[in-house]
């Protein structure tokens, strides 16, 4: 999603950044000289080495190594995607997403305060309202405690057709109501009215616990059962997680994250002790929610009913699975006995034993085998050619790797081919090249590198770009990367170290870039400027001499020379002469 966004508008979010009022927003910055320290938010320490730069408007820790600019600690700390991330410090700025971008960047006004105030609303009607006893039943009968009730929200639509709109109309305007997904425009033009009414009222979240939507649930009869709000600026259903943010913390101890398919069934795990849990929004499984959900953890657990309509749904959560797994991602499906979801099954069996079917989950490869070869008879010739069949477009979505070697080869097990003809039918998807440039191989010079001090200085001090003239024609190594940073400020001045960075993002040179940005060469330190006007004299010098070496080598062996060709001869070897005086 990087590329959608025009470079020039992520300068512009930047610039507009700070990035440590952003940091320090979320965790204890101290002064320390020109910049601020904190012990790391991204690993254990007890010494700070976490330091966030306001001149550079760039974040590093000499402890782990993380880095980057404000877009990438929001990616990092708040486990936002990248457009995600833009958007919302786009938001901060002030700057209006560009409307090619995504169909989840917010346009008009933020909907998030007319959201909060009517989950404000909802709670308070659950406590109050005279027709919220039902309500207030209908959780206890599920047996919801008050405190459990109050860390989700958990709310109440009162019955009536305009509670909400009332409450809120002296602050929001219906248009906006509307745009919210929380009131509905009559026909004819006669008003709005609620969309929920006398239902539980559950709000959703982003990741951060922002309330972005509503599902609400009938306490007695009416269909639908569960409703949700309508997709919103803010809400796409196919991405969405309910329990998201209260979930994080206990997804990222325990290192897996359990699917499950209802509101209740998250609210009642949760009370249980079992945090690490999630809901998808009355949806199939997406690319979309596998994206997000292996961005917090290594291991996904599907927890679906175990009868027909739930191996329908945990195959389709297989089917969109096999894109996104990779080496290290592991998916698992855990079907519950007929009669029971997560929340019976906790209350009858407790805490150790739904922990234990937890850990007995059918993993991945197995489900996948097991439902392909009950469609197919192994022990007929033409069944097994059948078992290929059905496994070719399925396996063709792994990336290459050990599970996509493994899962080929009980295929060919199976199916009684030669592994390697069974893996010529089943191609496999290129799997992504790992981005992990290696240093700058440069060769020392006075302790240091001249091509290394150029791009330090330049990351580090980006108006310096007015004493570079013309880059020396030379092929030393790390020349590319000079030329890179050099054009890139030629053509955008006045980008600061964490915005250079964040257009190298994608590159082969962001890790050695990121290494130079905090780079501390003592030559670096007094007077940059005549520090970088000496480098590139002696580069271009260099440069010449290297030139006129090469031109000297060829033509002492050359043979037969003409007079000036000598003369040239006789001048460079004077002039090497001089030089060793």
């Amino acid at each position: 999603m990087r590329g959608k966004i025009p470079s020039p508008f992520i300068d512009a979010v930047l610039a507009r950044t700070d990035i440590v009022e952003l940091v320090g927003a979320r965790i204890p910055l101290r002064k320390a000289g020109k910049d601020y320290k904190a012990c790391c938010p991204f690993h254990e320490e007890r010494t700070p080495s976490f330091t966030v730069s306001a001149d550079k408007q760039f974040y590093h820790c000499f402890g782990c190594g993380a880095h980057g600019s404000a877009i990438g600690f929001l990616i990092a700390y708040e486990r936002l995607g990248f457009v995600e991330a833009v958007t919302e410090l786009a938001q901060r700025a002030g700057l209006d997403m560009p409307s090619e971008t995504s169909p989840s960047a917010p346009a008009g006004p933020d909907l998030r305060p007319v959201l909060a105030a009517a989950a404000g609303y909802f709670q308070e009607a659950l406590r109050r309202h005279p027709a919220a006893e039902r309500a207030r039943n209908y959780l206890k009968g599920r047996g919801i405690t008050g405190v459990t009730a109050k860390d989700f929200h958990v709310g109440y639509a009162p019955p009536g057709w305009n509670g909400l709109l009332s409450a809120l109309s002296g602050d929001y305007g219906a248009e906006v109501l509307e745009r919210a997904g929380l009131v509905i425009a009559r026909d004819g033009g006669g008003g709005h009215y609620d969309r929920f009414r006398d239902r539980v009222m559950f709000p959703i979240t982003d990741g951060q616990g922002r309330v972005i939507a509503f599902g609400g649930r009938v306490i007695d009869q009416g269909e639908p059962k569960y409703m949700n709000s309508p997709e919103t600026p803010l809400f796409h259903k196919g991405r969405e997680l309910y329990g998201l943010a209260q979930a994080l913390p206990a997804i990222e101890k325990a290192g897996c994250v359990v699917v499950v398919e209802g509101y209740m069934d998250v609210i009642a795990l949760s009370q249980f002790g079992i945090k690490h849990v999630v809901a998808t929004l009355g949806t199939a499984t997406t690319r979309d929610h596998l994206d997000r959900l292996f961005r917090y953890a290594p291991e996904v657990i599907f927890c679906f009913d175990g009868d027909r309509a739930g191996r329908e749904a945990a195959w389709r959560a297989l089917e969109q699975a096999l894109a996104v797994l990779r080496d290290g991602r592991q998916a698992s499906f855990l079907f519950l006995p007929d009669g029971e979801d997560p929340d019976t099954l906790v209350r009858a069996e407790g805490v150790h034993g739904f922990h234990e079917r937890l850990r007995t989950a059918m993993e991945l490869p197995e489900f996948f085998f097991e439902t392909l070869t009950a469609r197919a008879d192994l022990a007929r010739m033409d069944g097994r050619a059948r078992l290929v069949e059905l496994a070719k477009p399925l396996l063709s979505k792994l990336a290459k790797g050990a599970l996509y070697e493994l899962m080929v080869a009980r295929l060919a097990e199976l199916s009684a081919l030669p592994a390697a003809q069974a893996q010529a039918l089943v191609p496999g998807r290129a799997s992504a090249a790992p981005q992990s440039p290696a240093p700058v191989p440069m060769t020392p010079v006075r302790g240091g590198t001249l091509v290394r001090q150029a791009v330090a200085l330049l990351l580090q001090y980006p108006a310096l770009i007015e004493e570079v003239g013309e880059l020396p024609a030379t092929d030393r190594p790390g020349m590319d990367i000079l030329r890179a940073v050099v054009g890139l400020l030629r053509e955008t001045p006045g980008l600061s170290t964490g915005a250079i960075l964040e257009r190298f993002a994608d590159s082969e040179y962001r890790g050695a870039l990121a290494r130079l940005a905090v780079w501390e060469y003592p030559s670096l330190l007094p007077d940059q400027g005549g520090v970088l006007r000496d480098i590139m004299k002696t580069m271009t010098e260099q440069a010449r001499a290297a030139e006129a070496r090469a031109r000297y080598n060829a033509l002492i062996h050359k043979g037969t020379l003409t007079q000036d060709e000598q003369a040239e001869i006789v001048a460079y070897r004077r002039g090497q002469d001089r030089r060793h005086d």
